[in-house]
């Protein structure tokens, strides 16, 4: 059986340095906001070209962070409205209702499955103050033009980069004279929330997240509003939460990060072959410019026998996923919108599956792959 995601071979690599970190931790008795997270947070800031990082979490807590940050800074006011794709994963839309905004649908487009920035500017109404960029699959968002956007219509521009660690954005210079500037994902906005779920690019054993910034201001109030609202024990200035990153995880993603990119690379170097081998009518596959703008969380085809061609894969020894089966209009938690019409993200919705996709997969294995892809 190829395992969809095979975390145990993932992690195995990891083992000692683990146990090194676990003993470490423990004898250290700091088991809250210790010196593995704030190592984690001068890494991975460093790692993405941004100022700041801070722990939270996990990456759902993030973006809420991140909301709740700017309506403490004045920036945000509860009711406003947020921009954010009609297909993401439920959770962007959630963090945005949890912190008493108002999300606003926008369509992707289909070849790529992120925002369609064309859309944007007819959803913007003058309650508009902010739009959510996802980072769908590990694909990134057009960023140029949804600045672009941003800076005409005075919008904050925030990243949900929770599947796109390590993605880089490439920025030509106008007048070609230079080579182009990169920037990584989570420095691409006003700030980004990262999710180090396990099954991530960059995984934890456990829930943890990210707020990434060059804002002090944001930095300085999400520190606060994730321990209680308190910056000094005991004083409280604002109303928070319980939301901080975990020692323990922050030691365990201290030992993978210097790893991430080589690991993005062999996502990459499965996907070429996806994208190179795999020959056949009934699949569409996913759109990539063979940048670096895409890491690969996820290998998304499309069909429109989603369900015969997943228990074909099966039938053969090779586990799928669908990312995601009901769109967020559609969930019951959300039957408010059930009278909403998104075609694009429905018709994403109902063709979408994911193929193995990760570090550990063997060439052997992608031949299998693509042969039974081939086949159907």
């Amino acid at each position: 059986m190829i395992k969809f995601l095979d975390l145990k071979k993932i992690n195995a690599v990891y083992e000692t340095a683990f146990q090194e970190k676990l003993k470490v931790v423990l004898e250290s008795v700091w088991y809250i906001l210790g010196n593995e997270v704030a190592a984690f947070e001068t890494n991975f800031a460093n790692y993405c070209g941004t100022k700041h990082c801070v722990g939270v979490g996990n990456g759902f807590d993030a973006l809420v962070l991140i909301f709740k940050g700017y309506i403490q800074l004045g920036k945000l006011q509860k009711g406003d409205e947020v921009i954010v794709p009609a297909n993401t994963y439920i959770a962007s839309i959630l963090a945005i209702l949890e912190a008493d905004l108002v999300p606003v649908l926008v369509e992707p487009k289909l070849e790529t499955y992120n925002i369609n920035p064309d859309l944007i500017s007819e959803k913007i109404t003058s309650k508009t103050r902010a739009i959510l960029a996802v980072h769908l699959y590990g694909q990134l968002a057009e960023m140029d033009k949804i600045n672009e956007i941003a800076t005409q219509k005075n919008l904050l521009i925030i990243e949900d980069a929770a599947q796109a660690h390590g993605s880089v954005f490439s920025i030509q210079c106008s007048d070609g004279s230079q080579s182009p500037i990169t920037k990584k994902s989570g420095n691409l906005s006003n700030a980004a929330a990262f999710s180090f779920y396990p099954g991530k690019n960059l995984g934890a054993l456990g829930d943890a997240g990210a707020v990434t910034t060059n804002d002090p201001a944001l930095e300085k109030t999400i520190k606060a509003l994730r321990n209680y609202g308190s910056e000094m024990k005991y004083y409280n200035d604002c109303i928070g939460i319980n939301s901080r990153l975990d020692e323990l995880q922050a030691a365990f993603l201290n030992v993978k990060l210097p790893n991430l990119d080589e690991e993005n690379n062999k996502r990459k170097a499965i996907a070429e072959r996806y994208l190179s081998e795999i020959k056949n009518d009934k699949i569409i596959l996913p759109f990539w410019d063979l940048s670096g703008n895409h890491v690969f969380h996820l290998f998304v085809i499309r069909t429109r026998n989603r369900d015969e061609l997943q228990q074909h894969l099966l039938g053969n020894g090779i586990e799928t996923v669908i990312h995601y089966p009901i769109p967020p209009h559609k969930q019951k938690a959300l039957s408010a919108w059930d009278n909403f019409s998104f075609p694009v993200t429905e018709k994403i919705h109902n063709e979408v599956l994911s193929l193995p996709m990760n570090p550990v997969i063997t060439m052997e294995e992608a031949d299998f792959i693509i042969a039974i892809l081939n086949q159907y």
